[in-house]
């Protein structure tokens, strides 16, 4: 059996058929472990939301913050929506189906018999993966329980901003979506700098990416990521991140980790959807 990671495909159903056919995916006996954002921007959202749906148990899909933002404009909150490329998924006859299995999907995924764990986008540095689990259960919760058209009304937001455990209520699940979803840069100390969305480098001095903070908890643990189109295929610190800037005319990349050799990396050239200004 082959278990293949794949980065932010947002909506570029051709692609990711196409990557398929490299990797000679066979859903009778391989893997998939989607890293978020499936949907967005890019043409066929619908479609990729009904392909992946369809693969059932196998593939795997953690939420980015491009599948909460759909949660929410399902839910009536508008306040980010700036593209139509998800009106045929919210028009579709079978909307509320496709609906209900996106809010049913992980937010952080963990494998112990391969060693690896995938979010969509950072861990604060204070997480090890056992409390990182935990928070992604608080979340999955609220997102699959009675408090999910809440938390759709108040995700939105930039704060708070630094982990504590005595947060509560909607601050405490904001903090953690935007971690699990959001995150690129922070202090040292763990504080969320969530408006830097460049490249390495590109931020001020004082923030590092997640995963470069010295000492964080998980440094230890494998973890696989995407959200950073910026960033690209990279593998350091541990962690690899497999978004490389399909929408915008980079490459869709699937990752294989293996158990006790180096992972595999198969990469696929992407027409672009948008331009990078249209970010």
């Amino acid at each position: 059996m082959a278990v293949w990671a794949i980065g932010d495909i947002q909506g570029c159903y051709d692609e990711l058929r196409r990557l398929l056919e490299q990797i000679r995916f066979d859903p009778a006996k391989d893997r998939l472990w989607f890293a978020g954002d499936l949907v967005n921007r890019g043409p066929q959202s619908l479609e990729v939301l009904r392909f992946v749906k369809s693969l059932g148990r196998s593939a795997v899909t953690v939420l980015g913050n491009h599948d909460l933002h759909l949660l929410a404009l399902s839910q009536g909150n508008k306040r980010h929506y700036k593209h139509g490329s998800l009106e045929p998924i919210l028009l579709a006859k079978d909307r509320e189906e496709l609906l209900h299995w996106l809010r049913h999907q992980r937010v952080m995924y963990h494998n112990k018999k391969r060693g690896y764990s995938i979010i969509h986008a950072g861990l604060p540095p204070q997480w090890d993966i056992p409390t990182a689990m935990q928070r992604a259960r608080e979340l999955e919760a609220a997102l699959q329980g009675p408090r999910f058209h809440e938390f759709c009304h108040a995700m939105y937001g930039n704060e708070p901003d630094r982990w504590s455990d005595d947060l509560r209520g909607l601050d405490r699940l904001r903090f953690i979506a935007n971690c699990f979803t959001r995150l690129r840069f922070c202090t040292p100390d763990g504080q969320l700098a969530l408006r830097e969305k460049g490249a390495p480098g590109s931020a001020d001095p004082s923030l590092l990416p997640w995963f470069k903070v010295p000492g964080r908890a998980s440094r230890n643990d494998q973890i696989i990521f995407g959200h950073w189109s910026t960033l690209g295929y990279q593998h350091t610190d541990n962690t690899w991140c497999v978004d490389s800037g399909c929408l915008w005319g980079g490459t869709l990349t699937a990752l294989r980790p293996h158990k006790k050799k180096p992972p595999t990396v198969q990469q696929s050239d992407c027409t672009p959807s948008l331009t990078p200004g249209d970010e």
